[in-house]
């Protein structure tokens, strides 16, 4: 079935966003619209017409789990620079479905007890359910772009480290769980005017970290580190899809495009009833 939503895409934007041979982070303009012929106001419409659909698939999905033995389940890794709007996409596009098919995880720093673990040792006890759409707001990645930024891991571990994920994720997704792998990528200007706005909205204060100024002027650093992450991690089983991030609108319609399509590959259906609906029928018209 084709999304809703997709009514105004112009051929595969799933294709168009994934990173492949010759990718290069530093040709994506963070302003582009990538297979989007429309506006603003024509992807709020899309949006809705989009979160009907989303919400149904999730609901099949769960409902799904809940009657018949089911290993699908999809999980969101969403990975991006301050204020890119990982907020925002969990909020609008995420938020459309029934939160109990939700499972969402958010992985600041360590705790003590995580670092006496591998890196993944956490990240594993927070994969979806079947039947649950999991959502990771920063993963395991950031021990490989924070990591090797700041220096937390010497260069050969942080080698190790891209060999594990990819040995993690073909894992997960030998298991039944579509991974769509999201970077949102918006350019410092656009960052600098969001993280302005913060300052500038008493209602937006507690959204500001002083941190992040600290963090821009390490951003050639971090895009370098993407850059790597993409090539050592981008693979058949779980791409990465590069979202330009500086209209919040387009990367919201963007990643429910791919949430939809990853759905749309599992296909789930109704279960069907385990008792007999007639006789159910009569029993409850008669009681």
């Amino acid at each position: 079935m084709i999304a809703k939503s997709q009514k105004h895409w112009t051929g595969d934007v799933a294709e168009m966003l994934r990173v492949g041979e010759g990718f290069r982070l530093a040709e994506v303009d963070a302003r582009s619209t990538p297979g989007y012929e429309k506006d603003k106001v024509h992807a709020a419409e899309d949006l809705a017409a989009g979160s009907v659909q989303l919400d149904e698939y999730q609901e099949r999905l769960f409902a799904r789990s809940r009657v018949d033995v089911t290993n699908a389940s999809v999980l969101l890794v969403l990975q991006a620079m301050d204020s890119a709007g990982k907020g925002g996409i969990i909020r609008h596009v995420v938020g459309s479905v029934d939160p109990q098919g939700v499972a969402l995880a958010a992985f600041k720093k360590p705790t003590p007890e995580e670092l006496e673990h591998d890196f993944l040792w956490r990240v594993r006890k927070r994969l979806p359910e079947p039947g649950f759409i999991g959502v990771f707001d920063r993963s395991h990645y950031e021990d490989v772009l924070i990591g090797r930024v700041r220096e937390l891991a010497p260069a050969d571990e942080i080698e190790r480290r891209y060999a594990a994920i990819n040995d993690f994720e073909k894992t997960v997704t030998d298991a039944g769980t579509r991974v769509v792998k999201v970077m949102l990528h918006i350019s410092p200007e656009e960052q600098k005017e969001r993280l302005m706005e913060r300052l500038e909205r008493p209602d937006k204060h507690w959204k500001y970290n002083p941190g992040d100024v600290d963090e821009r002027k390490l951003w050639p650093q971090y895009m370098d580190a993407y850059q790597s992450v993409f090539e050592r991690t981008s693979t058949e089983h779980a791409p990465w899809h590069v979202v330009p991030a500086d209209r919040k609108w387009y990367a919201r319609l963007a990643v429910q495009h791919l949430l939809l399509e990853a759905l749309e590959d599992i296909d789930p259906q109704w279960p069907a009833a385990t008792f007999d609906i007639e006789a159910e029928k009569k029993r409850l018209a008669a009681s």
